[in-house]
């Protein structure tokens, strides 16, 4: 228990798969986590479960927990088991549903959270941005509104803003001490639009980060997102984020430099993605610190090095600390 007090604490904020991948690599580094998950999931099996269960989306919040498990790789498989028949089971997977048991269990998404990751051996703490679902809405460039973090990205229209309902939701009061007592606030790899900016949407989480003493760094995605982040620059996504927010959060970017073979460029362009271009002047002339590396692996998907990436935020977080001394 000293040990791990005696760690820095990172807060991790995100969801979808960039962010598991992330923190596979994290959870080797000395660093006491949490994770902060949105819960702004409204497709496949999470949104089936949210609207009959009327329970917040489990989604990301089991990718994640599977991340930080201290398990075996066969019962990690297991949880992300999708079921492909089955009349009401095709389309789950069996997290999803443990989580859904867990929560009727315990009478609580966050206690039926906190149980799971006791089962699992998880290494630090993972939360739900609210103990409640969120509804994600656009307001399209041409006016339009689109409802559901599903949906948004199917319109093919550029999003000018996004927005949640209820607005004035209540996070989670772990999730807000988790973000005064953080040490370093980490935003990012993830979905932009439907991943990162829900949590910062929360008024009281939106708060905490922006009075942190923390070092905050953001790690830009690899590829622009079809529908979401379409022809965006490093730039771009620090613009969407500030015009969110109304301030400039972070003291550090992390980026990839790397080169992407052309054949894998080839295969992303088919769907209408390319690589996230590095504005490296541009970023650095807003006052942004620039740590670029080549960050990337391909095996099916492109995917972050979560060895190189886990070592690059921990050496920032350690010569944080060090300062602060």
């Amino acid at each position: 228990m000293e040990e791990t007090r005696n760690r820095p604490r990172i807060v991790v904020m995100g969801g979808g798969t960039g962010l598991s991948v992330m923190l596979r690599g994290l959870k080797e580094k000395p660093l006491d986590i949490t994770a902060i998950v949105t819960v702004a999931d409204d497709g496949g099996s999470s949104g089936i479960l949210r609207s009959e269960l009327q329970m917040p989306p489990p989604g990301d919040i089991r990718n994640v927990l599977t991340a930080l498990a201290d398990v075996e790789p066969s019962l990690s498989e297991m949880l992300k088991y999708r079921f492909h028949q089955g009349s009401g089971l095709a389309g789950h997977s069996l997290g999803n549903l443990i989580l859904a048991a867990m929560t009727d269990i315990t009478g609580d998404f966050v206690a039926g959270v906190r149980e799971l990751s006791r089962v699992l051996a998880v290494r630090g703490r993972v939360l739900p941005a609210a103990n409640q679902a969120v509804l994600l809405k656009a307001e399209m460039a041409d006016g339009t509104i689109v409802e559901g973090e599903s949906n948004i990205p199917k319109v093919g229209k550029r999003i000018k803003r996004v927005f949640i309902e209820p607005h004035d939701v209540r996070a989670l009061p772990e999730a807000v001490q988790a973000l005064k007592e953080a040490d370093a606030i980490l935003i990012g790899p993830g979905s932009l639009y439907t991943s990162i900016m829900p949590n910062l949407l929360v008024p009281e989480l939106a708060e905490a980060v922006l009075n942190s003493q923390a070092v905050k760094l953001f790690v830009c995605n690899v590829m622009t997102q079809p529908g979401e982040t379409d022809n965006y620059t490093v730039g771009d996504h620090l613009d969407a984020i500030q015009e969110h927010i109304g301030h400039q959060l972070f003291d550090y970017i992390i980026v990839n430099d790397g080169e992407i073979p052309p054949q894998v460029q080839d295969k992303y362009a088919e769907k209408g993605a390319r690589a996230v271009h590095l504005d490296l002047e541009e970023v650095k002339s807003r006052g942004y610190q620039v740590i670029a590396d080549s960050l990337v692996l391909f095996r099916t998907y492109l995917r972050h090095d979560a060895d190189k990436l886990s070592h690059h935020i921990y050496q920032l977080v350690e010569n944080w600390m060090l300062r602060k001394r």
